[in-house]
């Protein structure tokens, strides 16, 4: 097991590394965030042996169960929240969390602006776009994303770094990575967390500073 998932990093590293020379990017262009949500420490080990440093989960419980004792061992780590946070979790968030990715409404700002203050923890955060604007799905508004980005730094006191998006499924990704870095232009910030096993190659090419991969290092997950 330990092999199989060491050799499917490696791979995605040097796919990784390809896409960003291919888009005549610098080589430390792009972060490698692995998507470790569903697996335990047995499946993470290998991942962090093998040199990675930055993690990303969807739910605050979830990694409330694993990661504490992980980053004892490895301090270094860097732990991201790309998955939607609820305001009565944002104090579990704020404590545990160096980025939360998923900022997407008035409501969210407030509760972390709150927390950042009561714990003096600020995590780095980027303001979730629902580029597809689809219904299901978390994250403000195309048309709405600079304003609140604004409206995070002037009414909330919040310092947003980049945005992050999750294209439709069953669309070409390409325009909704082309959509937000339009946004990111418009709103100031620099980074853009975007692409994920299927298609981060393309998101690199878009101006990508991290991708999320999960499937591609970890194997397909087993839901139920």
């Amino acid at each position: 097991m330990d092999e199989t998932i060491g050799e499917r990093y490696r791979a995605v590293c040097e796919r990784i590394a390809t896409a960003t020379k291919d888009a005549g990017r610098p080589d430390d262009a792009v972060d490698r965030v692995a998507v470790s949500k569903t697996y335990d420490a047995e499946a993470i080990l290998p991942v962090i042996a093998a040199g990675q440093r930055i993690f990303g989960e969807n739910k605050v419980q979830e990694a409330k169960a694993k990661w504490p004792a992980l980053r004892t061992r490895f301090p270094d780590i860097e732990l991201r929240l790309i998955g939607p946070l609820q305001s009565n979790k944002a104090g579990e968030a704020v404590a545990l969390f160096d980025v939360i990715e998923s900022v997407d409404r008035e409501k969210i700002a407030a509760a972390i602006a709150r927390e950042g203050a009561k714990q003096g923890r600020h995590p780095r955060l980027y303001v979730q776009v629902n580029t597809g604007e689809e219904p299901q799905k978390a994250g403000i508004a195309p048309g709405e994303a600079a304003a609140f980005v604004a409206r995070c730094r002037t009414e909330h006191g919040l310092e947003i770094e980049g945005l992050m998006c999750i294209p439709p499924a069953d669309e070409n990704p390409g325009p909704h990575f082309a959509l937000l870095a339009k946004i990111a232009g418009e709103a100031g910030v620099a980074k853009l967390s975007m692409g994920m096993s299927g298609d981060f190659e393309a998101a690199i090419a878009f101006g990508a500073t991290s991708v999320r991969v999960g499937s591609a290092i970890f194997g397909e997950r087993e839901y139920g």
